[in-house]
């Protein structure tokens, strides 16, 4: 948005705009077919690229793919899902055991887009199925790989969790929709073999990027959020 044009608007319709672009952003779980123009994805990570980074290392690197790219890493990582063959993850992403309360959250989340697909607890073939649409971006139009060379630490990937929210916070300022998946990690292999990625690079999680389809149910359901007096403490106002 211009200078002029931001300078017009007054502070409660800016927080009311960021505030909207910031909740409506959900996991988008089924796309239209509608392409996406390679000048607004662009616009998106020009955007998103404003994130801020320790020493402005700016960690990221992506790729966008779409078309006959996109439809060859869909097929490959496809049937490796399929015959089973996942692959060690160059980082560990969830605890080992879960501690509460994040296991219950997460049992929560799980079992409520089951629900939502009408998917029984037990039924490994229709999870499996299911889990297999993270493969085909859940049929958007726009993938995006992203990693982060291998010699970088912690402060890094903290700093590119900040650009990946920009993404996904511009998309819905553009009235797009956006998936973030840790799932393609489990075939990074595949994807670098796909996407020609250099071996001093991790992949870090895929993205899907397009218009959401609206009557699909999967995209009604939403998880539970913490009340903000659950996880934050407010010091020294009272004093």
């Amino acid at each position: 948005m211009p200078d002029t044009d931001a300078a017009t608007i007054s502070d409660d319709l800016r927080a009311e705009i960021v505030e909207t672009a910031v909740t409506s952003r959900a996991s988008v779980r089924a796309f239209l077919p509608t392409a996406v123009p390679k000048e607004t994805i662009a616009r998106i990570l020009e955007a998103a690229s404003y994130a801020p980074s320790g020493s402005n290392m700016q960690p990221w690197k992506v790729r966008v793919v779409t078309g006959a790219v996109k439809d060859r890493l869909v097929a490959a990582v496809s049937a490796e899902h399929d015959a089973g063959r996942m692959q060690e993850r160059d980082f560990k992403y969830y605890p080992t055991p879960f501690p509460e309360p994040y296991l219950t959250r997460r049992r929560a989340t799980g079992w409520g887009l089951y629900g939502a697909l009408n998917i029984e607890k037990g039924d490994k073939e229709a999870m499996h199925r299911q889990h297999g649409r993270n493969f085909l971006f859940f049929d958007a139009p726009v993938g995006l790989i992203f990693t982060i060379d291998n010699t970088l630490e912690m402060g890094s990937w903290l700093d590119y969790g900040t650009f990946l929210q920009n993404i996904m916070v511009m998309a819905r300022g553009l009235g797009l929709a956006t998936c973030p998946q840790a799932a393609w990690c489990s075939f990074h292999s595949t994807v670098k073999d796909v996407l020609e990625i250099p071996d001093d690079e991790i992949v870090v999680c895929g993205m899907a990027l397009g218009h959401a389809d609206t009557s699909e149910v999967v995209n009604d359901y939403r998880p539970v959020r913490e009340p903000v007096d659950g996880f934050t403490q407010f010091l020294g106002f009272d004093d």
